[in-house]
């Protein structure tokens, strides 16, 4: 779209969507998955409705996986001015309900910048949705292999892998969270090792897809629905 579509959809139409994603270390998944899946989901599910989705904000809040190459953080302080300014920028644009489908964990901070944000913009109404634990998406994220989390299968989509990289058979036991939640990012590193937290590396894709359906259809009842 240029400006003047812009204008002329926001004037009919005032919804639109900003996914946010992470750059951080996946184990054998590229580094862009978090960011990858929120702009997809996003664009599947927007895509019969016509509603405009911006492109994801690529980096978040990634601290705990600094240790690893590849991981682009920022820090807190500068997150929260990125998300209200992006904010302030819709909002000129002329959009007045905005969903933020997140993709990342980490960046959950988000939620709280935007309540804080919203009420010095009563006019507005955003919807802050992290896809892959959306009600339903997670009950068959569950129901598929409860032994689901960062880096595992439940991110191994076709579209998040990487050309000529295998992915491991076996399965990782589960990360002891506790210890891991009070360490730096390099006795993190050495926790995790290749990244998982723990189950499989990857599953059929015939579920993957199954999944991936659910989640498209959780997020487009987000844009069609609720809005005060």
């Amino acid at each position: 779209m240029n400006w003047m579509q812009v204008e002329a959809r926001a004037a009919t139409d005032d919804r639109c969507i900003l996914p946010i994603g992470s750059v951080e270390q996946h184990a054998y998944l590229s580094l862009c998955v978090d960011m990858i899946l929120a702009e997809k989901v996003a664009v599947d599910a927007a895509a019969p409705l016509g509603v405009p989705v911006f492109p994801v904000l690529p980096y978040g809040l990634a601290s705990s996986f600094a240790a690893f190459p590849g991981t682009l953080s920022l820090s807190l302080s500068t997150y929260i001015g990125v998300i209200r300014d992006l904010l302030d920028s819709i909002c000129r644009s002329g959009f007045r309900r905005v969903l933020v489908v997140n993709g990342h964990g980490g960046n959950s901070p988000a939620a709280t910048i935007i309540s804080e944000w919203l009420n010095d913009h009563p006019q507005i109404s955003v919807k802050f949705h992290d896809w892959w634990r959306a009600p339903r998406t997670w009950a068959k994220v569950m129901a598929t292999d409860p032994d689901a989390s960062h880096a595992s299968w439940m991110e191994n989509f076709p579209w998040t892998r990487l050309a000529g990289v295998e992915q491991p058979s076996h399965a990782k036991p589960l990360v002891d969270f506790a210890r891991f939640a009070r360490v730096d990012a390099f006795r993190k590193r050495e926790m995790i090792a290749d990244g998982n937290y723990h189950g499989r590396f990857q599953r059929p894709d015939d579920e993957m897809l199954a999944i991936w359906d659910v989640a498209v259809a959780e997020t487009r009842e987000m844009i069609e629905q609720d809005w005060d």
